[in-house]
């Protein structure tokens, strides 16, 4: 299996008494998010509890209940492990289920990933990337680009983690997870424009060519143009103004 960029940052080790539930939390932030493409296998259940600081029955127990759910698919043998599939639909109990946000949390959302986002654009770009990280990036964009509407928002993910990762600060690219998180929920509440997605595609060529011309100011501009224009949206469909 190719190695999968940004997983081992994402699964810092697990730090409330709750070893099951953050288990799982994380877990579903690597599937939703598209930090393990669907059809590719997890790290191995060593690496991964080592990564979470969990125990390996917690682990199972995770995994057992994710492959009930439809997000993975054991298989045994030599070349066997778990692999990530998508479910047909939510299943009831895992499905997280957000609420319209009131202005606050709206604000805070939309701010701190202008902030984060804007970061890990620049320093990606001052980088020194490997060739690995420039095939990913392109491979991550042209996915993007040729996402339907069933995978787009995780594709797109995928593409801002990879950018995040690029930047080689594991705080970062955890926060630029988080945040993504949030976003991704809230963007679930409204419909995919098909002009968005266009306009939103094109902006994802610019940010990585600059990235990957190591121009930090072009890297940056495009980020905050882009986390600009997810915000207008957000903020006409879900009836709230700027502050």
């Amino acid at each position: 299996m190719s190695e999968v960029p940004g997983v081992g940052p994402l699964l810092g080790p697990v730090r409330s008494g709750n070893a099951f539930e953050e288990t799982m939390a994380r877990m579903l932030q690597l599937i939703r998010l598209g930090s393990v493409p669907v059809g590719e296998r997890l790290p191995s259940e060593r690496e991964l509890a080592e990564q979470l600081g969990v125990s390996r029955s917690t682990l199972r127990e995770v995994i057992a209940e994710l492959q009930r759910a439809g997000y993975l698919e054991v298989r045994r043998g030599r070349y066997g492990g778990a692999f990530v599939c998508e479910p047909q639909e939510e299943p009831e109990g895992i499905a997280v289920r957000v609420e319209k946000p009131d202005p606050g949390e709206l604000d805070d959302a939309l701010q701190f990933r202008m902030i984060v986002d804007t970061a890990a654009a620049g320093r990606a770009a001052a980088a020194a990337l490997s060739p690995a990280q420039v095939e990913a990036l392109r491979s991550a964009l042209a996915d993007s680009a040729g996402a339907d509407e069933h995978s787009y928002r995780r594709l797109d993910s995928r593409l801002h983690l990879l950018v995040a990762e690029c930047a080689g600060i594991p705080s970062l690219l955890r926060a630029v997870a988080d945040v993504r998180t949030r976003i991704n929920h809230l963007l679930d509440m409204i419909p995919l424009l098909q002009v968005n997605l266009e306009h939103s595609q094109e902006q994802h060529r610019q940010l990585v060519e600059a990235v990957i011309a190591g121009d930090a100011a072009t890297a940056e501009a495009v980020a905050a143009e882009h986390a600009a224009g997810t915000e207008s949206l957000l903020r006409g469909f879900l009836g709230e103004q700027s502050g």
